[in-house]
């Protein structure tokens, strides 16, 4: 029978190295498998990303981090520019069915429900949008508030042909939190008018603008939930005319930039029969991001109207810019 040859001295660190290797080289692969299948995209419905907004937005829009938000704003105690009770929306009794209804858009920073009245079922619609600043043109809440009332008494008023809708208040958290400057923007401290993504800027040149508070026009065109919430509805409506209502006194402004056409013709027709000056005063402010410059750009014959005063509703004049709202082709 052979001998087995004894083993040298020196193939001990040899075996442990080989050893060693190996058991390196199997971690190292089960690293890479780990990894591998961490990095692969979640496979079940439940791990996918909430959509948040739908909407289709232009070229330019960059939709907000959901986890980023603007830091809320904290009035400084002031007296304000007007006292006044909020208006009080109009309840639909129930016997509004086929004549009127109401649709919950969205809602506000502070979860307050932006909501559109609804008359009339004909195919060509036309809009009307109040409070967009707030308890600052509280009053453009108060005139959507008789309007409403005053169609829902006279249906008569929206012909057959015509759908209306009446976004009462856009900016319901600066209507809650002060009838006054303090007022205008909404819980993160954004002008709204500021915010849509047409001529969009952060910041602007002040010279001839309100000054009145700090303001912005948020961190991105749209970053706001109430901008999103009318963005959306205008893409999702055929809207032929839109009237944005503001107050004061500066008159009937055009959308578009530059002011667009049909939307001058429109401010010509409203300034006259309202007596709302047009051309509209010009302050030498740069207006960035408005509601109706975004409506222009979807099509739609849109203006800024603003009412005589921070007090009145001017009710009378504005039957009269209804009916041009409603027959206007």
């Amino acid at each position: 029978m052979a001998k087995l040859k004894p083993r040298k001295k020196n193939d001990t660190p040899l075996v442990i190295l080989a050893w060693g290797l190996n058991i390196i080289g199997l971690f190292a692969l089960a690293l890479v498998f780990v990894a591998y299948w961490a990095l692969q995209p979640a496979r079940a419905a439940t791990q996918e990303p909430r959509v948040v907004f739908t909407a289709t937005m232009p070229a330019t829009y960059t939709p907000l981090p959901v986890a980023l938000v603007l830091p809320t704003i904290t009035p400084k105690p002031r007296a304000t520019l007007i006292v006044a009770q909020s208006p009080t929306p109009f309840v639909l009794p129930a016997s509004a069915q086929g004549r009127a209804s109401i649709a919950t858009i969205g809602y506000s920073v502070s979860g307050r429900p932006i909501q559109v009245y609804i008359f009339g079922r004909g195919e060509r619609e036309k809009m009307i949008v109040a409070g967009i600043h707030g308890g600052y043109e509280w009053n453009t809440i108060a005139l959507a508030d008789e309007l409403i009332q005053h169609i829902f008494a006279n249906p008569e008023i929206v012909p057959d042909d015509v759908t209306l809708y009446i976004l009462r208040n856009l900016n319901p958290d600066g209507d809650a939190r002060d009838h006054g400057i303090d007022g205008r923007v909404n819980d993160n401290g954004v002008d709204l008018n500021r915010n849509f993504p047409a001529n969009w800027a952060k910041t602007w040149d002040r010279d001839g603008c309100w000054t009145l508070t700090p303001t912005t026009g948020g961190l991105t065109p749209g970053s706001e939930p109430e901008t999103r919430a009318v963005m959306y509805f205008l893409q999702s409506h055929q809207i032929e005319t839109l009237i944005s209502y503001h107050s004061a006194a500066l008159g009937v402004f055009p959308g578009g930039e530059p002011w667009e056409a049909d939307s001058k013709k429109f401010a010509k027709s409203l300034a006259k029969s309202t007596g709302y000056p047009y051309p509209p005063i010009d302050t030498g402010c740069v207006y960035t991001g408005t509601l109706a410059d975004y409506a222009v750009e979807l099509g739609i014959t849109a203006v800024d109207m603003e009412l005589s005063t921070h007090k009145y509703t001017d009710f009378e004049k504005n039957l009269k810019a209804l009916d041009a709202l409603v027959n206007w082709k």
